[in-house]
């Protein structure tokens, strides 16, 4: 009798052809895009290109946006844990609302997030009559950018720390107490270390997303140039102006840059792996 008559058949198919699969998807939808993005940029001169992508007013839209993602993520990487937290061990009314609540940057258009932000925010809004007063401008502001940069950016980290904290059994915590730990040990050596990978995707996807918004920022921004003009509406702006090669120069640095990230936020993961093995 032929044993391997007798071996499980697997759902999907055998090794070479999901491979297969795989590589010609992702050479579709991301290999092929990306490599006519660089094959379009080196069509031009590097001093065309050099001179693109240091203008200062472009380089002010890298400030601009690099900062701002960088300061939502970081205001996301502190509130989305603290929600997080609540959503998974505490049970209070109107949990599943205030769960709801958190998808709604996902299922909101980016338009229309940033018309709402707008209408809050703006010298006359509901909420920007009270700020004005006392000095604080939102809208047609770099605050105005990052707040909404950290509006979007907030269910990256709440969804991808829930998982984790959901399979975290609260006996770890009480077996440390009753081992002589405080409530900083517990955190620092028990809970902290199994939720740092996780952590770190969220808020890195966090950034990652906001430094390709366009819809939620670009009608609270005010678009005034060298002050409040992103990078991607700078390259809507070059294309508007048929100026191709400058806006795929711009966006080739943004794209490295992102690459870059990339390989950081892996190399942390691959350290908060090996430090929580440890």
């Amino acid at each position: 009798m032929n044993l391997n008559s007798w071996k499980p058949r697997g759902v999907l198919p055998g090794f070479g052809l999901t491979m297969g699969i795989t590589l010609t998807y992702l050479s579709l939808i991301v290999l092929i895009p990306l490599a006519a993005l660089f094959l379009k940029t080196s069509t031009a001169s590097w001093s065309h290109i050099w001179d693109a992508v240091t203008n200062p007013r472009v380089v002010a839209s890298y400030r601009l946006t690099f900062g701002a993602s960088l300061i939502g993520a970081s205001l996301n990487a502190f509130f989305g844990l603290i929600i997080a937290w609540v959503l998974v061990r505490y049970s209070f009314p109107g949990k599943r609302v205030v769960d709801a609540l958190v998808d709604l940057p996902f299922a909101l258009p980016t338009a229309v997030a940033g018309i709402a932000l707008t209408a809050l925010y703006a010298p006359q809004g509901w909420v920007g009559r009270w700020l004005t007063p006392l000095g604080i401008q939102v809208a047609f502001t770099p605050l105005g950018i990052t707040l909404a940069l950290t509006f979007i950016g907030l269910p990256f980290v709440v969804r991808t720390l829930q998982p984790v904290l959901e399979s975290l059994d609260p006996e770890i915590e009480k077996a440390a107490v009753s081992l002589g730990a405080n409530r900083w040990q517990t955190l620092s050596r028990v809970i902290f270390p199994t939720l740092l990978p996780a952590w770190i995707t969220g808020v890195s996807l966090a950034f990652a997303r906001a430094l390709g918004e366009y819809g939620s920022v670009v009608f609270i921004a005010g678009n005034m140039p060298m002050k409040t003009e992103i990078t991607t509406l700078l390259i809507i702006t070059k294309l508007e102006q048929y100026d191709y090669t400058g806006a795929t120069a711009i966006a080739t640095v943004m794209l490295i840059a992102s690459f870059l990230m990339l390989l950081v936020v892996n190399q942390l993961q691959a350290y908060a792996g090996r430090h929580r093995n440890h």
